[in-house]
């Protein structure tokens, strides 16, 4: 046994330092592509146990993979450089709120959509809204500044962070920002740190944004006979002076798919479909719904569904929800993409992506946050298939490279992690990437905290396939 592995047991309780082939394989992967195996687990459940872990690693010189529930899309936890997987989700729970201040503090194993239970308790919301919220740790939706349907209005998780607590490379305890809505001392290190996916620090704790809960809501469901139509009529509705608080686009593939898995009632001959959330006091929602109404019909909408109660409603984001599940069914394997581009080139973005669809013969579908731009493009395929695989490495770049062409981003939501670091230079360019890597070097001159994520390594591809 290596010395630094023996050091780290000494370091924690006994059972809490996991060294078994099938302990390890456990944290093997994520929700995204690839395996790698740790060389140990280490389960922490208190600020000072990270510190003591992060100040071996970094003295032995060995790689600190943080995780949270592993469901990242992108690869943020995996262990590509062995090391330790460090454990963040055996934390205590805490969910400590300030109803007066509109804030609560968190530790990083609580699960995201637990905060905003809490604070509908108080008439109040936690507005960043994941898709797996459910399962997905607070200390992973900060390490990725994960989105979500409300992001469209409400914002990413980076705009409801006020203060963190961070451990160090080097094992030093640091607090960043506060508990004020304005703060302007010095440079914003909880900006930097929030999405840098655990290469800079592992975060221990937050202090993160409420605010009242609106009064009402209002669904509607709009129908089309194309998909363009579906798009022009997203940026139509954003530029009338109308903010939904959910603007969600699925085509008909995902309809359908949906109708075979959990059948709501979808109309299933649509092209595509916009299901719209609006907030607000009911006034407000009754001359909005109104408006958005007009524009449809003004856009070509084929049909406008205006759920008769909050059960139907339900029913309608419920059917959202399980796009993902759901397309499953079709092919065993998915590869999920959160390339994101303006708004006003969402119906550009979709014409590319059939293009793409073409070109290679692949079962492409999308779905996503539309509203904000944030589609998600998904490749149904099998990973045993090695020839399709390639085609499918090949059909990732090119939406990429749509993107970008367009004016767009890489990433809107998943993070850039293992799967997008190939393609990093592409939207930053040489000088800008290296200005990124330089704050990495400074923060972690040894190099410790999660290698092989964000920064592409020499020569680095999308590799899906094992040949």
């Amino acid at each position: 046994m290596e010395k630094w592995l023996e050091e780290l047991q000494s370091l924690l309780p006994e059972g809490r330092v996991l060294t078994s082939l099938a302990d390890r394989h456990s944290y093997s992967f994520d929700a995204s592509f690839g395996e790698h195996l740790p060389d140990a687990v280490v389960q922490v459940k208190e600020k000072l146990e990270v510190a003591d872990v992060l100040k071996l690693a970094n003295r032995y010189k060995v790689p600190v993979h943080p995780r949270g529930s592993g469901t990242c899309l992108s690869g943020g936890p995996l262990p590509v450089h062995g090391g330790i997987v460090l454990d963040m989700s055996q934390f205590p729970a805490v969910i400590d709120l300030s109803p007066r201040d509109l804030t609560v503090k968190v530790t990083p194993s609580v699960l995201t959509g637990n905060i905003n239970k809490a604070a509908e308790k108080h008439g109040l919301m936690y507005a960043p809204d994941p898709s797996s919220a459910h399962v997905a740790t607070i200390g992973g939706n900060l390490a990725e500044n994960s989105g979500g349907p409300r992001g469209l209005k409400y914002g990413v998780t980076k705009d409801h962070v006020l203060g963190l607590e961070v451990v160090t490379p080097e094992g030093e305890m640091i607090k960043t920002g506060g508990q004020t809505i304005k703060n302007v001392t010095g440079i914003d290190l909880t900006k930097l740190i929030v999405g840098s996916e655990g290469t800079l620090g592992v975060i221990v704790g937050a202090t993160l944004k409420l605010m009242p809960k609106p009064p009402a809501v209002q669904t509607i469901m709009v129908a089309f006979d194309e998909v363009r139509k579906a798009g022009e009529a997203i940026s139509q509705t954003l530029t009338s002076g109308i903010l939904p608080a959910k603007m969600e686009f699925m085509d008909q593939a995902c309809i359908v798919a949906v109708e075979n898995f959990q059948p709501v009632g979808l109309p299933v001959d649509a092209a595509a479909v916009i299901i719209i959330e609006l907030d607000g006091h009911p006034e407000t929602l009754r001359v909005e719904r109104g408006l958005i109404e007009e524009i449809m019909e003004e856009m070509g909408a084929k049909e406008i569904i205006i759920p008769k109660s909050d059960e139907e409603a339900a029913k309608l984001w419920h059917a959202r929800k399980q796009v993902s599940p759901a397309i499953a069914k079709i092919k065993p394997t998915k590869v999920s993409e959160d390339a994101t581009v303006p708004r006003s080139k969402i119906p550009d973005f979709m014409d590319r992506l059939e293009l793409i669809k073409e070109k290679y013969g692949l079962e492409v579908v999308a779905f996503g946050h539309a509203g904000d731009g944030n589609l998600h493009p998904n490749i149904l395929c099998d990973k045993r298939n090695v020839e399709e695989m390639k085609l499918v490495e090949k059909a990732v770049e090119d939406m990429f490279q749509a993107a970008l062409d367009l004016g767009g981003t890489l990433s809107g939501e998943h993070g850039i992690g293992t799967m997008k670091a190939p393609f990093m230079e592409l939207e930053l360019g040489e000088i800008g990437l290296d200005m990124m890597k330089r704050i990495k070097d400074s923060w972690d001159p040894n190099g410790i905290l999660n290698p092989g994520k964000v920064f592409p390594e020499k020569g680095q591809k999308l590799v899906l396939h094992h040949d």
